[in-house]
């Protein structure tokens, strides 16, 4: 066990800096009651929550019932000590501003404690086990009824999780529980750091934030409850269903116990003689006829089975477990050197984005069933989540809405200072593998498992990984880095990370170079998203948006890191290729464009290469998806899950059948994620001047690839084009119906790249394209008619172009009544649409009827040479 000494003065200091004016009274006795039927579970409602400068005692005090906790505060069930703060009103909003720096570092420089009584009443013959469904951060003391169930040598890491056997201790009546959690350094701790993803939580997620709970069984414990499934593929007309439990006898003596269980078909049992303190793994196969199959949700449904199981003991029951499972397959291999996924015998090209929970890893189940919505609404079929695995909610969410995640270890903290590793960080680190292996081995929605991310662990550490995952039953890929870095036993991991973080133009993605569209890339993006105004609103001061056109000007709502914390060569590059915005309003209109237009790149270029035969692009994960906090930098939807220009840009690449321009070879391609051909399809093709005059319009028959994409020639190049201009691709299927929809501004002069001065995060501009065009538009025209029923939370709004020039890049928004806030989030169908004179469009909106507050839904449509219309 390491010292963690506290220095003097900061313990003096905290005493006096965390107000006591958000104390709550006392509870007022017990906050909940531990159930004494075998087989149930009870979690920790709610915790009493302070800091060790001011609670005084120690554990052996804290931990009995007359322990007076008056001026302390109540926290939810999962709370690190700043999550509770802030729910406690301890600061002024910590979104807003600069708020974060008012936030003493030192008040988190001492242990917190954790308390809570509770009742509980234990029958002759059961046996209660104090559950920690994760670690405690940095580490933590057990305590219940004044006596220390488990020390800071025991409870250690985010990750590891930890069962007790309290029954001796636990009394008929009132008890109380204390943990306690000591400091956090994600750079000396195995636990959870926010790298340069957002400015750090000040407190470095110090203390609980998964469940700790209580069950009571009888003398038999059913324990990890698995389900696997076994297809025949390429047949999916059958398969074998092996269903597993650890029976474990709780008792010094043997016993005879009668297993049994379903997975919603022909039951199942066993009858099996457990030595005195055996745990024996109880296995069932059941052969399943026409199983109904679970897909990624582009490729099929996502169907559920439950296992439930039981242990009874003369008759008796003395516990029951569950699990839900899919009947699917994931495999992976290397082709030509990059990892290709297979689902069900399928390939399946990972178009996906970086996961970033709350910064103060708060729960909050809507929010993230509203991200996951958003998701599959983008087109996205996978996440990756680099450390930070989420509560089993998220997993559940997953595995409803077919979205794969590809979860692993975090980068540029303790977890991959490997040469720092002593016999603890091993142990906790092959402990936090067994645990979360454990925790999310049976959803379907699992892809994969990252040991490393942005490097590649040691033998001796690869073996203690390998060694945890097997022990859990980990049978999904082990890959050894997110890096093109290899493992000794795993070998060559098939991804790369070679940027870019920061700006590139969309040509960038078509060369097969550094971070192009070849092979496997585990993380790139380009850097700045930049939410529209009223977002920006929400969370910056009125002198942070008056300075948003200095690029040189440090953004504390980009990164703490010096490498991204300003607008840099991102502006550059808007002013070079659209011209320098005057205002924070022209900097947020042009920003959207520049994000829509490579946003789009990306994710078309690799659609594209996913079926180029000598260097396919086998997978991307955009880097990010989320937010952690308000920021600018690394989105694809904003922290308040606003929509803009780098999630519609994203989108219009993601339409599961999709017709698109290569900016490398100006060929034009049909992507189709579906597993069926599509047959009868035809690609029209117009080339229009800045001013609407038609210079080209061909249509050509095309055949649609399943699970791929296939070329549809290349885009006419007319004479006489103005430097700026448009192209507009249509998809019709065979009745003439337009199926897809793409439009796109370029430039008769390309963007032109430095690869020789290429860093880890980004390829330099030499030239730039000329969008200066765009502003010299003239004002178009848009007739807005709108239809719903606010009540069922959806509004159809129709545009239809009723100038004499084009209507671009046109907006859309729901609003809580007129001139009210946008109503969020909405899932739109399409937005940021272009329109020639006599075109029409409908985009479809669908909100929570709830999030308008009982107002009226009022509509606002505006575009970039458009003025705001109100419906």
């Amino acid at each position: 066990m390491r010292s963690r000494a506290t220095p003097f003065v900061a313990v003096l200091a905290l005493a006096f800096a965390v107000p006591a004016a958000v104390a709550e009274p006392l509870p007022g006795g017990p906050r909940f009651t531990v159930t004494a039927s075998p087989g149930e579970d009870t979690t920790v409602p709610d915790w009493r929550m302070q800091s060790s400068a001011r609670a005084g005692q120690g554990g052996a005090a804290i931990s009995t019932t007359s322990y007076a906790d008056t001026g302390w505060l109540t926290v939810p069930t999962r709370s690190t000590v700043l999550a509770g703060l802030v729910a406690n009103g301890a600061y002024p909003d910590l979104d807003q501003g600069e708020n974060l720096k008012q936030v003493d570092r030192a008040d988190f420089a001492v242990p917190w404690w954790y308390r809570t009584v509770f009742t509980a009443a234990p029958r002759a013959g059961s046996r209660t086990f104090l559950r920690l469904d994760g670690g405690v951060i940095s580490r933590g003391e057990v305590w219940l009824n004044g006596t220390l169930v488990a020390g800071s040598d025991r409870v250690v890491g985010a990750y590891p999780r930890h069962e007790f056997d309290v029954t001796p201790l636990l009394r008929d009546g009132q008890n109380a529980l204390a943990v306690r959690a000591s400091s956090a350094d994600p750079k000396n701790d195995l636990s959870i750091h926010f790298i340069d993803w957002a400015q750090l939580p000040p407190d470095r997620n110090q203390g609980l934030f998964r469940d700790v709970g209580f069950a009571v069984d009888g003398p038999v414990s059913l324990r990890f409850p698995r389900a696997t499934a076994d297809l025949p593929l390429p047949s999916l007309a059958s398969a074998v269903v092996t269903v597993e439990v650890d029976a474990r006898n709780n008792t010094g003596a043997p016993v005879t116990v009668e297993v049994s269980g379903t997975i919603g078909l022909a039951p199942f049992s066993r009858r099996i003689s457990l030595a005195a303190d055996e745990t024996r793994t109880v296995a069932f196969t059941q052969d399943v006829d026409r199983p109904r199959v679970w897909w990624p949700f582009q490729m099929g449904g996502q169907p559920l089975y439950t296992a439930s199981l039981e242990a009874a003991v003369d008759g008796v029951r003395s516990d029951t477990a569950s699990t839900a499972f899919g009947v699917r397959e994931v495999t992976s291999a290397l082709v030509q050197g990059a990892r290709q996924f297979r689902v069900n015998g399928v390939p399946f090209a990972v178009r996906g984005g970086g996961w970033a929970s709350d910064l103060f890893l708060r729960t909050d189940v809507r929010r993230i069933e509203d991200q996951l919505k958003l998701v599959r609404a983008l087109g996205l079929n996978t996440i990756r989540l680099e450390g930070k695995p989420e509560g089993d909610e998220f997993y559940d969410l997953a595995d409803r809405y077919g979205i794969m995640l590809l979860t692993g270890w975090e980068c540029c903290s303790k977890w991959e200072d490997y040469p720092s590793f002593d016999a603890e960080d091993t142990r906790v680190a092959g402990e936090s593998a067994e645990s979360e292996a454990r925790r999310v081995r049976n959803h379907p929605s699992l892809l994969g498992f990252l040991i490393g991310s942005d490097a590649a662990p040691p033998a001796a550490l690869e073996k203690v990984y390998l060694d945890a995952l097997a022990r859990a039953g980990w049978t999904l890929p082990v890959i050894s880095s997110a890096k093109a870095l290899s493992s000794p036993k795993l070998g060559a991991p098939g991804m790369k990370m070679d940027g870019p973080y920061w700006w590139v133009p969309p040509d960038y993605w078509y060369t097969k170079k550094l971070g192009g569209a070849f092979g496997f890339a585990s993380e790139i993006g380009p850097g700045p998203t930049v939410p529209e105004l009223d977002e920006l609103k929400k969370f910056l001061r009125p002198a942070d948006i008056a300075k948003l056109t200095d690029y040189n000007a440090v953004q504390y709502h980009l990164s703490p890191s010096t490498t991204f914390n300003k607008f840099s060569f991102w502006g550059t590059a808007l002013d070079g290729r659209y011209g320098r915005p005057s205002t924070p309003e022209q900097f947020v209109r042009k920003a959207q464009l520049a994000n829509y237009e490579t946003n789009r790149a990306q994710f078309e270029a690799f659609g594209r290469n996913a079926s180029d035969a000598t260097a396919p692009a086998t997978g991307v994960i955009y880097w990010m998806l989320n937010d952690a906090w308000p920021k600018m930098y690394w989105h694809l939807y904003d922290y308040h899950l606003a929509t803009a220009g780098s999630y519609f840009g994203a989108k219009t690449a993601l339409r599961p059948l999709h017709v698109q321009y290569s900016y490398d070879d100006r060929s034009l391609a049909v992507v189709n994620t579906g597993l069926a051909d599509v047959p009868g399809l035809s690609v029209q093709a117009t080339v229009f001047t800045l001013d609407g005059t038609v210079k080209s319009d061909e249509t050509r028959p095309v055949t649609a690839r399943a699970n791929g994409s296939v070329r549809a020639g290349t885009l006419p190049q007319p004479g006489g084009l103005s430097p700026t201009y448009f192209v507009r691709l249509l998809l019709k299927d065979a009745t003439g119906a337009v199926v897809d929809r793409n439009v796109y501004w370029l430039s008769t002069k390309a963007d032109r790249l430095n690869y020789q001065a290429s860093t880890w995060y980004h390829t330099p501009q030499a030239e730039y394209a000329d969008l200066k065009g765009l502003d010299r538009l003239r004002p178009g025209q848009v007739a807005v008619t709108t239809a719903g029923v606010p009540g069922e939370g959806w509004t159809d709004v129709t545009l239809r172009n009723t100038g004499t020039s084009v209507a671009f890049f046109v907006r859309a928004t729901i609003r809580k009544g007129v001139g009210g806030p946008e109503v969020l989030p909405t899932e739109w169908s399409d937005n940021y649409v272009t329109l020639w004179p006599g075109e029409s469009l409908t985009l479809k909106a669908r909100y929570r009827a709830a999030d308008l507050g009982g107002a009226t839904p009022s509509v606002e449509v505006s575009g970039h040479n458009v003025a705001r219309v109100v419906r």
